[in-house]
């Protein structure tokens, strides 16, 4: 059986050309570094050193197997480093983020993920749920925070929080003075989320079951141009109030009291399970807590 000590051993009598100045090194006594060297060759069933006047020399299989010893030696340390270390994740993450979180609670995560590592480097890319999906299964990003639970068995998800989505304008459009069906809202654009999203097909589906067979819809990736484009009275729009909250407080933007009332966008972290997945499941459980106290406050 192959240990530690025997392999350090074998590495600087390799590198200092002696087994006394490898004892001197070791602060152990010559006899026990040849015992060390015996015992291991015997484990190995090879030569490692040949001894002459000289003194010794390594053996051609010496030579080759004292590379691997040496990774060996170096895997342990890293393995002790981290052990030692206040914590373990480091390294760079890509994170996928939809904007309806980078403009609600990105920046308390960040500010989490800095706290708490900060040999953590975080690569953001801002994206739809329909882009990012398949990214995390195709390893371009490590973890997405994003609408939804994909049919993939290879993607973990976890829950983050729930915003509702409402139906939102200009009050120039003179809506907001009383309670509307969906079909009154048809006359007007309805601006939300990009095609095939899910908030894109509520909205389409509860425009459709309301009698209109042909709404007119502009699908859209930028929160803000949404936002832009409701302050604007271009036309109705539904979306997450969280992302508009100083235009309701300033009274630029009204939200409608409309009996046809849209499911909310439930958010997941959604990686890719692997053996080494370690980091992203402490960071996907990091943007959970994040997320609840987000909530909460705002609740509050």
């Amino acid at each position: 059986m192959i240990d530690f000590k025997q392999i350090e051993t074998f590495v600087w009598v390799a590198e200092l050309g002696g087994f006394r100045a490898a004892a001197e090194k070791l602060n152990t006594t010559q006899p026990a570094i040849s015992q060390r060297i015996a015992a291991l060759e015997q484990t190995l069933n090879t030569r490692l050193f040949t001894r002459d006047t000289r003194g010794i020399q390594i053996t051609d299989k010496g030579q080759e197997l004292l590379a691997q010893a040496q990774r060996m030696l170096d895997l342990r340390n890293d393995m002790m480093q981290t052990a030692c270390a206040q914590n373990a994740v480091r390294g760079t993450l890509r994170l996928g983020v939809a904007e309806t979180i980078a403009h609600t609670w990105l920046h308390a995560l960040l500010e989490r993920l800095s706290a708490l590592y900060p040999a953590l480097v975080v690569e953001i890319h801002v994206d739809t749920t329909q882009v990012m999906r398949p990214q995390v299964a195709a390893h371009q990003i490590d973890l997405a925070l994003l609408v939804g639970v994909g049919d993939d068995p290879k993607l973990q998800h976890l829950h983050l929080c729930n915003y509702p989505v409402v139906w939102a304008a200009s009050p120039a459009l003179h809506l907001d003075d009383r309670t509307l069906k969906a079909r009154e809202l048809a006359a007007y654009p309805i601006i939300t989320y990009p095609a095939n999203s899910q908030p894109y097909r509520a909205v389409r589906g509860t425009l459709l079951a309301a009698g209109i067979k042909t709404p007119r819809m502009y699908g859209c990736a930028s929160l803000s141009t949404i936002v832009h484009m409701t302050r604007r009275g271009i036309g109705v729009s539904a979306i997450a109030p969280e992302v508009m909250q100083d235009e309701l407080a300033q009274g630029s933007i009204r939200i409608l009291d409309v009996r046809d009332s849209l499911p909310e966008l439930s958010f997941y972290a959604c990686w890719l399970d692997s053996p080494d997945s370690y980091i992203v499941r402490t960071v996907a459980q990091v943007a959970q807590e994040v997320a609840h106290a987000a909530h909460s406050k705002s609740a509050a």
